[in-house]
């Protein structure tokens, strides 16, 4: 939980509701839960059924546990994909996000080894995101001509033709 907190919109009394579901509640509903799996829209009903628990929490329940099979629904990474704004906390939402995340694996994993999961899928678009707010030019492309030290062409000699 405490990891989840780091990551996103700030939400005080998380915690606190989250603590107040008895261990054997949260043993029981994990299980089901990843039984549930590869199914996600079940898995995340089996691990709602907990106080505070909605599609975010349950599905970085799930990534944390099968991270060869679910993405956290962090803020970040769903604003990193065209079309999902304006975010929106629900199971349908979840499993638009979830959908185009593992057409994301399909396409990273063709013709190469197969070492992309939603997990990580979701992890470089939670960078990519936190990298264009933090530093835009850091992901701005190269032409692949460099400019001079000072930054600006001023001051070379031209050759005559």
């Amino acid at each position: 939980m405490k990891w989840k907190l780091t990551r996103g919109k700030f939400r005080p009394r998380l915690t606190e509701l989250v603590q107040a579901n008895k261990p054997e509640v949260v043993v029981t509903a994990s299980k089901k839960a990843f039984k549930k799996l590869p199914n996600m829209s079940e898995a995340i009903k089996a691990l709602s059924v907990l106080k505070a628990v909605g599609p975010a929490t349950a599905s970085a329940v799930l990534a944390a546990g099968s991270p060869e099979l679910a993405a956290f629904m962090a803020d970040e990474a769903m604003l990193a994909i065209p079309g999902l704004q304006p975010l929106d906390y629900t199971l349908k939402h979840y499993l638009k996000y979830d959908e185009e995340v593992k057409d994301c694996v399909k396409k990273l994993n063709k013709g190469s080894t197969g070492t992309w999961t939603p997990h990580k899928v979701e992890l470089a678009l939670w960078t990519h995101y936190m990298a264009t707010q933090l530093d835009p030019e850091l992901l701005k492309v190269s032409t692949g001509k460099r400019k001079s030290e000072g930054g600006s062409s001023e001051g070379k000699k031209k050759k005559k033709s």
